[in-house]
């Protein structure tokens, strides 16, 4: 069997027809398999993988329909346009039920034909890039929680696998969103205390003596409306690890506590007279510059060397671009499950808009707007529109400068974005106009003004 990525299969009884669909095809650049038989048209599917099929409905032995199903059980992927000098509502209807990407009544229009092949080989490339990513997501899933192919952070996470049997205090650091916990669980699942528990706790949740009591538990009668024992968190995560989220925001009176807890490896309850030793690995996050925290007297400098035996800092998603699709399917695939909804791709306008984008809440927020868009989207993709304002119109950054490294002015950026919206979406001025959020007359003008058309 070959393959290409550019091939249609052209199938009519008519020869003349035949021969002027080949002749328009290959002048399109497409590598173009033509037959006037049915019969002969499903020996080359077994031969060839195709990406469109273009074929005449009604033919002698095997028919259009038989060639769809043919195509379906090879190449899922392979879109089908029927042609037919007999067209009917119930003929159209029934092939689109079948899985027909498009139905045209003869006499047809060259043009058209051009315009639904286009439209139908993209389709095809877009379900296949969508798939080679969910299997790349999937190939991640399978060696670690992860989903990155970022140089710095496989690195990253190479040093976290080296220390994670160690049983070393960690301090990771890094913007909200970039996944801490995540990573600290990561060291967990690769430690020796891994079939032992993980729990997390988020300092800046509580105030200090709800945090007191989180921690360290309490005995019975040690306050008002203490009617039984409670075994702390730290109790809790024994044989185990205790994760310790935003721990800059303890109050200096808990920076205490926590430091004695990791010098002595024991806990006291509030009320209790005897220690309690444990067995439990500390891990530590936070979003701040600690350096900062300390020199103004916020954190104690000698918890924070207790706590960083090993610093790890995440990258921000900025600085992990090269991830952002593969993250982007994993988030369209979790929502979609969640939702119910069969939302399985996402146009490639809609991916690059996303790779421009800066992300100031990180992985977090790439997950909400894909959320979103499943939650929007009216089919199966989601496009640009499902995307929201401001990523929308992130691109405008990246026209900052002209090939010289000039600053461009205001007007010159607003041409360059119109420009490459155009070459986006090939000059077609409607879906330019749309994605601009203008109308063509609007889009006329301030091309006449900008010089641009």
């Amino acid at each position: 069997m070959t393959t290409s990525y550019n091939k249609i299969l052209v199938v009519d009884d008519e020869r003349i027809a035949l021969r002027n669909l080949t002749h328009v095809l290959q002048k399109e650049g497409y590598e173009v398999l033509a037959t006037q038989s049915g019969v002969n048209a499903l020996k080359l599917l077994e031969e060839h993988e195709v990406e469109v099929v273009l074929t005449d409905l009604r033919m002698e032995k095997v028919d259009g329909m038989q060639i769809l199903a043919r195509c379906r059980a090879l190449y899922p992927d392979t879109e089908v346009i029927f042609i037919t000098g007999y067209a009917t509502l119930e003929s159209a209807v029934t092939a689109m039920r079948q899985g027909a990407f498009y139905y045209l009544a003869k006499p047809f229009r060259l043009e058209e034909v051009r315009q639904v092949v286009k439209e139908a080989m993209a389709k095809v490339h877009l379900k296949r890039e969508n798939r080679s990513l969910k299997t790349q997501v999937e190939n991640y899933l399978d060696q670690t929680r992860f989903i990155t192919q970022d140089p710095a952070l496989l690195k990253l996470l190479d040093t976290a696998r080296h220390i994670a049997p160690t049983d070393c205090t960690v301090l990771i650091s890094g913007e909200s969103g970039t996944g801490k916990e995540l990573l600290a669980r990561y060291i967990h699942a690769h430690s020796h205390r891994a079939t032992g528990p993980f729990v997390g706790l988020n300092c800046g949740a509580f105030q200090e003596e709800l945090l007191a009591n989180e921690l360290f538990g309490h005995e019975k009668g040690a306050f008002t409306g203490a009617l039984a024992c409670k075994a702390g968190l730290i109790e809790t995560a024994n044989q185990g690890t205790l994760f310790l989220d935003e721990v800059t925001e303890m109050s200096p009176a808990m920076q205490v506590k926590l430091l004695r807890v990791l010098q002595e490896k024991e806990v006291l309850r509030i009320g209790a007279t005897r220690t309690i030793p444990i067995d439990v690995r500390f891990l530590a996050a936070t979003n701040r510059n600690v350096q900062e925290a300390i020199s103004e007297g916020q954190f104690r400098q000698d918890l924070y060397f207790r706590l960083k035996v090993v610093e790890l800092r995440l990258p921000p998603l900025v600085a992990r671009r090269g991830d952002i699709p593969l993250l982007s399917f994993y988030f369209l695939n979790k929502a979609a499950k969640l939702m119910k909804k069969p939302v399985c791709e996402i146009t490639k306008e809609a991916l690059t808009l996303l790779q421009q984008y800066d992300f100031p809440g990180n992985i977090r927020e790439l997950e909400n707007l894909m959320a979103r868009g499943v939650a929007l989207a009216p089919g199966e993709t989601i496009e640009v529109a499902q995307l929201p304002e401001d990523v929308r119109e992130s691109q405008v950054v990246t026209f900052r400068r002209d090939e010289t490294g000039k600053i461009l002015s205001l007007e010159e950026q607003e041409a360059a974005y119109v420009q490459w919206v155009l070459k986006e979406v090939q000059g077609n001025k409607t879906q330019a106009a749309h994605l601009l959020g203008v109308d063509r007359v609007s889009l006329w003008r301030k091309l006449k003004k900008l010089g641009v058309a």
